[in-house]
């Protein structure tokens, strides 16, 4: 007779055994119809799972986390099937849940192709209408790797010999389709309604170059046609928005073959990174922060000693001097213990906080390479912070105090914030653990901010807290982050003499809030579709005159402007105004002035925004005035498109 306990407390007691789905449709016909799966005592099933005993159940629908997933999960199952039943010479290999969708991997020689994916897509909603049950079974192992042999499914096979022996190995039938899956699933292959199959790739069996060239179709799945079409709009936004295109169209920045994930910046991207570094580096000043600069190339014993050559060898950059090892620096941190090391510490020097915008190279694997956000050569806006363990959580709230303020300056309001804890391998003792830990709850707790727990995701050397952007088309971009390290500072020789004498190793906090710059320009530049506010704009105003008689005037107004240090250019160009309008609109400038024969006699501007409001004529003097003020609020002047 078990007594289930539902998440808002009650309880409901029944005289025998019962399914997931029973208990749904005894709550209400409503949930009945749209529960997809069950959480029992926090393990996540199928609803035909049937409760023997007493447990904690919650009903999973489209509207919970997990629910949608497994609503993706299950479309992936129906892709294979309806690829399955009209190419039954493809093999299915895997077919994970992504961000937004899924995918599938097919070992297919001939590929798919477009015309496929619509054929491939029409059959996945016959076989939703046909609205099969899907059945979960347990199958020996040496049982399950003979069925799939049988079926041609070779790499199923290979899949299940990896299995470890004490797992189970589940199956799910769905009509005549059968794939091997931990599960759960959709109860019925009518659940699965809304999704659209968007393109197709290539990927190597088991993500390895070395093995065979698999055929992947990328899909995505929705709870509901209102859903879906507000991400295939975002994904419009974000294919208008596209870092790269914009780069080259606005003459920021460009890529080559020749420098493989590294950056060549154009003047007008240039000026955008100097902005950005000078307004960090200010705050840092402001803030206790020492600017430091260390060695591009270090010698491999310091990577040994930090213990980054174990782990990150095969991600460096190695060259050979006087037969001597170097590591071009992936990262900054054992470069600045060097610099704490010299000289004796006290108690009294503590905190102290070194930032460095550190040149990283890392070698990334070509086809990750992506525009501005996965490079092999980047910049952070690194910082270390040598403390005592009594001063971590005074530290850990004076950087959340400056990196809201920083997110906030470039028009970022929702932070996600995660804190992760101890990992099962680690160093340290559980009494060091458990002070770093409540230090960043506590921290966190006491500026008021809602935070997610991710239990054991926390480096091997101490815990952290990572900061997430969510921009304007709700993608999530983790940048900031805070890290308690109790194992590096011991590792490379770094001490203090305590107030009674001792001499003791100190806390490093590594900390970074906009991360890689490069990276952040990328997600700047797609969060304002290139229209820059006009503190970071390169160009933040262009005169523009009508005739060639302004041409004088023009050049006076220029000079006088960027006297006052602004960045102003003109366009002299004897073409039409609206021409000239169009196109600097067109270049996302902030402000256009335009000079005709009247605002020379008057000595005037007329101003406009790139949005197209016309702001009236204004004195050189108020124009100055007006920018000065906004560029001092960092007001943020997204372009509306």
């Amino acid at each position: 007779m078990p007594t289930i306990t539902l998440p808002d407390g009650s309880r409901r007691n029944y005289p025998k055994p019962l399914t997931i789905a029973e208990i749904a449709a005894d709550i209400g016909p409503g949930l009945a119809k749209s529960a997809l799966a069950g959480r029992v005592n926090g393990r996540l099933v199928d609803t035909s799972f049937r409760l023997e005993r007493d447990a904690s159940v919650a009903i999973i629908t489209d509207r919970d986390p997990e629910g949608l997933e497994i609503l993706r999960h299950s479309t992936a199952h129906l892709l294979a099937q309806a690829v399955k039943e009209l190419f039954p010479e493809a093999q299915v290999t895997i077919g994970p849940v992504i961000e937004n969708g899924f995918y599938y991997d097919f070992a297919y020689s001939r590929g798919f192709t477009e015309d496929d994916l619509q054929a491939i897509e029409k059959r996945m909603h016959e076989i939703s209408k046909r609205d099969y049950p899907v059945e979960r079974t347990v199958m020996p192992r040496e049982e399950a790797i003979r069925f799939f042999r049988e079926q041609g499914e070779e790499y199923k096979a290979q899949i299940i010999e990896a299995i470890p022996v004490e797992e189970e190995v589940s199956l799910y039938r769905q009509g005549d389709f059968v794939d091997l899956c931990r599960g759960p699933h959709v109860p019925n292959t009518g659940k699965l309604k809304v999704f659209k199959l968007m393109k197709v790739a290539g990927a190597y069996w088991r993500g390895d170059s070395k093995n065979e060239m698999l055929a992947r179709i990328y899909g995505t799945a929705w709870p509901d046609k209102k859903a879906l079409t507000a991400y295939l709009h975002r994904l419009e936004e974000a294919e208008k928005r596209d870092h790269r295109k914009l780069g080259r169209r606005l003459d920021l920045f460009h890529t080559q073959e020749e420098a493989p994930g590294m950056v060549f910046w154009h003047d007008r991207g240039w000026r955008v990174y100097q902005q950005i570094v000078h307004y960090i580096r200010a705050l840092l000043r402001e803030h206790g922060y020492l600017e430091v600069h260390t060695p591009q190339m270090v010698d491999r014993s310091l990577w040994e000693k930090s213990g980054h050559w174990d782990k990150f060898h095969d991600e460096m950059f190695i060259t050979e001097s006087e037969k001597r090892l170097y590591a071009v620096k992936p990262m900054n941190c054992p470069c600045h213990v060097q610099i704490y090391n010299q000289g004796l510490k006290s108690y009294r020097d503590l905190p102290l906080r070194m930032a460095e915008f550190g040149s990283c190279h890392r070698n990334e694997p070509s086809g990750t390479l992506h525009g501005l956000m996965r490079l092999r050569h980047f910049v952070q806006d690194d910082a270390h912070i040598f403390c005592t363990e009594n001063q971590i959580q005074a530290e850990v709230s004076a950087f959340i105090d400056l990196l809201y303020h920083v997110y906030a300056d470039f028009g970022f309001k929702d932070i996600i914030v995660k804190l992760s804890t101890r990992p099962v391998n680690r160093v340290g003792s559980d009494e060091i653990w458990t002070k770093a830990e409540h230090a960043l709850e506590h921290a966190l707790n006491a500026k008021g901010l809602a935070w997610n727990l991710q239990p054991g995701e926390g480096a091997f050397y101490g815990p952290k807290i990572d900061f997430s952007l969510k921009d304007c088309l709700e993608r999530i971009w983790q940048c900031g982050t805070i890290q308690v390290d109790f194992s590096m500072p011991g590792r490379l020789g770094a001490s203090y003499i305590a107030e009674d004498g001792s001499k003791q190793v100190p806390v490093m906090l590594h900390r970074a809030i906009l991360g890689s710059l490069e990276r952040f320009i990328g997600i700047l530049i797609e969060e304002y579709a290139g229209a820059f506010p006009a503190w970071l704009a390169p160009v933040q105003a262009v005169i523009l005159t009508i005739t060639d008689q302004q041409q004088e005037y023009a050049r006076k107004i220029e000079k006088t402007l960027k006297k006052q240090g602004l960045r102003v250019e003109s366009d002299l160009r004897n073409e039409k105004i609206g021409f000239k309008i169009r196109e600097h609109t067109i270049q996302r400038i902030p402000y256009l002035l335009v000079v005709g024969q009247r605002e020379a006699l008057d000595g005037t501007l007329a101003v406009r925004t790139r949005k197209g409001e016309d702001m009236g004529a204004m004195t050189p003097e108020a124009f100055t005035k007006m920018l000065t003020k906004e560029i001092a609020g960092r007001g943020v002047n997204i372009l509306e498109e």
